[in-house]
């Protein structure tokens, strides 16, 4: 492997994953720079773009794989659309209806004043909060 790989090798086998080509073609566009959300089809694209040899169904697996471990958030923006989000750190999002985007939004600028009782025997973990909005922004 490239030198160039190196940190990503580490990443993902602290994370108990082995590092495999593809794996490492998907890290390396997930995790090479800012902070992303992605769809599936859209890093799919985007691989097969930058040369790499990835089944769509090897992009769904990988984006699971790399959620099930928290390096990724599942951002689910209706029952059809799902976005990966390589920020964990506690946000909200926009999700702008009329183009697909996904905003972050950070967590202070949010107030929730209550949230309902959880079942017994369960604790609240997080709370995601996904605002849409329709429109173009001015």
């Amino acid at each position: 492997m490239q030198r160039s790989f190196t940190p990503l090798i580490e990443m993902l086998k602290r994370h108990g994953l082995r590092p495999t080509r593809q794996r490492l073609a998907l890290a390396k566009l997930l995790f090479g720079g800012a902070n992303r959300h992605v769809s599936a089809e859209s890093l799919h694209e985007e691989a097969l773009g930058n040369g790499a040899k990835v089944s769509l169904a090897t992009v769904y697996n990988t984006l699971h794989q790399f959620t099930a471990v928290g390096l990724l958030r599942e951002v689910s923006v209706d029952p059809n659309r799902s976005y990966f989000d390589t920020n964990t750190t506690d946000h909200h999002h926009l999700y702008f209806q009329d183009t697909g985007r996904l905003e972050d939004l950070d967590a202070a600028e949010v107030r929730i004043g209550k949230l309902p009782d959880p079942p017994a025997g369960t604790t609240i973990s997080r709370v995601e909060l996904v605002i849409r909005v329709s429109g173009s922004p001015d």
